[in-house]
């Protein structure tokens, strides 16, 4: 198993003007390595991940710094509750990566990938009910072709979603891409099913409604002088960050520290191909 490699390293630990004792939320703890470096420079870390898995790696690997990390098998959309339940009023940054894990992309096993065939999973937390096999299933053509042009804008929805009720029943990966590649024959620049699987990933695990919920508790918990870092990985994320601190600055509770988003060096990318469509904003509270 690849270990993931965390993106934007220097610039999140830059941009979070780490405190010695500060408080910091990791939303998206995933294997430590954002975390890793926060704990390293003095901070202490409410580490939240979903995927149990991933937070038993994420554990190992931070196992020395223990006395400093609170690890949380939980959706960052509870980002409130979490904090009430470990008697927290206010903390001094919160940081999202939204990017899919190394562990979830290298997974043979849990449908995230196109590269392998699996079942048609991609539940980031399996204790939820609702897998990628249920969505393509059972939804009408209408509701599919929805998703796959709302989250993962694909312009040929309407031809996919109806193959995919043509053919339907699925059960593995490799069944769906045999239907969508005939349809995306020809372009070469991604896999055909790059952006059907994001869809159905994005609509299994709530993403954006999940997103939205948790930045609109985030500012409430930020003390005076904190931050919210977000990496996200494609347009829908981005124009949800975007609007979301735009509006914050509004009403006066923020600045907007990153003008534009701040993109991964051309080493970073060229050292870690999958950090290359990263954006990152920040935004500091002012009062």
């Amino acid at each position: 198993m690849t270990i993931h490699i965390p993106v934007m390293l220097n610039e999140v630990i830059e941009y979070l003007s780490i405190i010695p004792t500060g408080t910091y939320v990791d939303c998206t703890l995933g294997e430590g390595g954002h975390s890793e470096a926060i704990l390293q420079k003095g901070g202490k870390i409410i580490g939240i991940e979903q995927d149990e898995e991933i937070l038993d790696i994420a554990k190992t690997r931070l196992i020395k710094y223990k006395e400093n990390i609170t690890f949380v098998h939980d959706n960052f959309k509870n980002i409130k509750e979490i904090l009430v339940k470990n008697s927290i009023n206010l903390v001094d940054g919160i940081l999202y990566d939204l990017g899919l894990s190394s562990f979830h992309f290298e997974s043979k096993t849990r449908g995230f990938s196109f590269r392998y065939d699996a079942k048609l999973d991609m539940r980031m937390d399996t204790r939820n009910k609702v897998t990628a096999k249920d969505l393509i299933n059972s939804l009408s053509e209408r509701e599919l072709a929805q998703i796959i042009l709302t989250y993962g804008e694909e312009h040929r929805a309407n031809k996919i979603a109806k193959a995919i009720v043509r053919e339907r029943p699925f059960t593995t990966t490799f069944e769906l891409i045999k239907v969508i590649e005939p349809i995306i024959s020809g372009y070469k620049r991604i896999h055909p099913a790059t952006k059907v699987f994001q869809a159905l990933r994005i609509a299994v695990n709530q993403e954006l409604e999940v997103l939205n919920k948790s930045l609109d508790e985030a500012i409430s918990l930020l003390k005076k002088g904190g931050r919210v870092l977000v990496i996200s990985y494609h347009s829908l994320e981005d124009r949800l960050i975007k609007h979301k601190f735009r509006s914050w600055v509004k009403e006066g509770w923020t600045e907007i520290i990153t003008k534009h988003p701040i993109r991964p060096t051309l080493q970073e990318v060229k050292s870690n191909p999958r950090a290359r469509s990263a954006k990152l904003r920040v935004v500091e509270k002012k009062i």
